[in-house]
């Protein structure tokens, strides 16, 4: 632990010295609160019509609350909101995947590796702290972000809409899928630059994991189908397993031998 703090802390370090790399992180996380309050608020109030006046959304949005009190505009809103909720599960993947990406490739590209690959520190702690250097600036913003959405829940949605969003699933989606998600898309991106020289491709391939997470929000958006609790629970517990069979397969495929003896 002694060593991945050092090694986390020399990635922060490198981090706050270059903050500009931040920007992507920021850029998405304001897109997440101000693409809610348009869609939910802003467009209602300019058209005159209440989202709880279309039949369709009215049954989704029934479904979606269940039966918690709120009005036919408020279970809409509650239903969109979950929605915009899932964007912040994005936020980390998107914002830090070129920080990951340039993990490796970067040390390579500024000599510094070889120093640190000498040093007594394993495999799996490098790569760890690779991840981690990435993802908890990344989670730090997103955090913040979800704070001012409850606040601007509480402020301008329907009566009861912000107590019903504080609910298990909330917690499990932002707190276990969010993360989770993450880690893995973080982790298959440094297995890439670990074994490219050009962060791109890491970036590429690291960014794939979008896809099923976007299949997952347009599913729920149309009203396809609604991931309860129990799933979104057992999806987040089945990235981290994934997350862990990534990690042992990226020291085991790390060879740090032959990463000194092949860069040019």
């Amino acid at each position: 632990m002694t060593r991945l703090r050092a090694l986390l802390a020399k990635e922060l370090l490198d981090l706050a010295r270059n903050r500009g790399a931040l920007v992507p992180v920021v850029a998405v996380v304001i897109v997440s609160l101000v693409l809610p309050i348009l869609v939910i608020i802003v467009i209602p109030e300019v058209t005159g019509q209440r989202l709880g006046d279309d039949p369709a959304l009215a049954r989704i949005g029934a479904v979606a609350a269940g039966h918690s009190g709120l009005s036919e505009e408020g279970n809409v809103q509650f239903f969109f909101f979950q929605q915009f909720l899932m964007l912040f599960m994005l936020t980390p993947i998107t914002g830090a995947m070129a920080l990951a990406a340039h993990a490796v490739v970067g040390e390579k590209q500024a000599r510094t590796l070889e120093p640190l690959l000498a040093t007594p520190i394993t495999t799996i702690e490098l790569l760890v702290a690779k991840v981690l250097g990435a993802l908890l600036p990344t989670l730090a913003i997103t955090m913040v972000g979800l704070l001012i959405f409850f606040v601007g829940i509480a402020a301008i949605a329907a009566p009861g809409v912000a107590v019903a969003m504080a609910t298990m699933r909330t917690f499990v989606l932002v707190f276990v899928v969010g993360p989770a998600a993450a880690l893995v898309a973080l982790q298959a991106a440094i297995v890439i630059s670990s074994r490219a020289n050009d962060p791109r491709t890491a970036q590429q391939f690291g960014v794939l994991i979008i896809i099923p997470l976007t299949v997952l929000l347009v599913g729920q958006f149309m009203g396809a189908f609604w991931l309860s609790t129990i799933l979104l629970g057992l999806i987040g517990l089945g990235l981290l397993g994934v997350w862990i069979l990534l990690t042992l397969f990226s020291a085991a495929l790390f060879e740090r031998e032959s990463i000194l003896t092949r860069w040019r």
